[in-house]
């Protein structure tokens, strides 16, 4: 069986509140809830929060929720603790700041697992079209190796491209002027999937240096020499890092962009 859960905390540093901001009438944790429903992979959705306000909109709109404890320090954490009471053989942490997010993109996140017993983490990617997007930090890049496994993900650009006549202050526009210089350059998109030995495997170790570094959970595992599946699927799917990306959000909606 595979779950999907959504963590969805209150605090957060850049934009309190976040789960419940409006979103064109609806608050975006019941965005993310919508468009995780209509996967065919998931048998069951739990958002996992810390907040009883974020807990009873859940309720509220008809999805199931779980009080979680507060001090955990990720979303896997929260989502660990809903598998200690929820089993299941494959766990989708899917972000709560995705309220685009496709239904499409978290089968093909699933699939490689169905067939592969072997793969115990997975992530997804996307091209990255925009240059700017490379020195933007909220934009997770990440690198894969020819099997499609993720070498190193980073808030800075990776690969730099150490080309004549680039020099960093010109580095954005150089790749507007060359875009062949964007190719093979690939954001994270803000979705786990674990088997539910590695959940707990992954949880129970200690922060690593480069996770703190980076502030990127998914680098614990690296460290620790564990792989991480990257799926490369097309659909785009902006989240909300702060305020200032909800007229983003709106945008697309309103040209259409949701339930495709």
């Amino acid at each position: 069986m595979v779950i999907g859960i959504i963590p969805a905390r209150w605090a957060s540093t850049r934009f309190p509140g976040k789960p419940l901001v409006d979103i064109i009438g609806k608050p975006m944790i019941q965005w993310v809830w919508e468009a995780a429903s209509k996967s065919k992979v998931l048998k069951k959705i739990i958002v996992a929060t810390d907040d009883k306000r974020i807990f009873n909109s859940c309720r509220a709109f008809g999805a199931e929720a779980m009080m979680t404890n507060p001090s955990h320090q990720s979303g896997s954490d929260r989502a660990a603790e809903v598998a200690e009471k929820i089993e299941a053989d494959i766990y989708v942490n899917i972000q709560g700041d995705e309220p685009l997010l496709s239904p499409e993109s978290i089968g093909a996140a699933v699939e490689p697992f169905l067939s592969d017993k072997k793969l115990e983490m997975g992530t997804l990617k996307r091209r990255i079209a925009d240059p700017k997007e490379l020195f933007d930090i909220n934009v997770v890049k990440v690198v894969t190796d020819k099997n499609g496994f993720a070498l190193y993900f980073s808030r800075l650009p990776i690969p730099f491209e150490r080309a004549d006549g680039i020099k960093s202050p010109d580095y954005i526009a150089a790749m507007n002027e060359n875009p062949l210089l964007l190719e093979e350059r690939y954001a994270q998109i803000g979705l786990y999937v674990f088997r539910r030995e590695f959940l707990f495997r992954f949880t129970s170790l200690p922060q690593s240096f480069l996770e703190k570094a980076e502030r990127l959970e998914q680098l614990r595992a690296l460290e620790n020499g564990y792989r991480i599946k990257v799926i490369q699927v097309e659909k785009v799917s902006p989240g909300v890092d702060s305020p200032d990306d909800l007229d983003k959000i709106i945008k697309v909606i309103k040209q259409g962009g949701y339930g495709d």
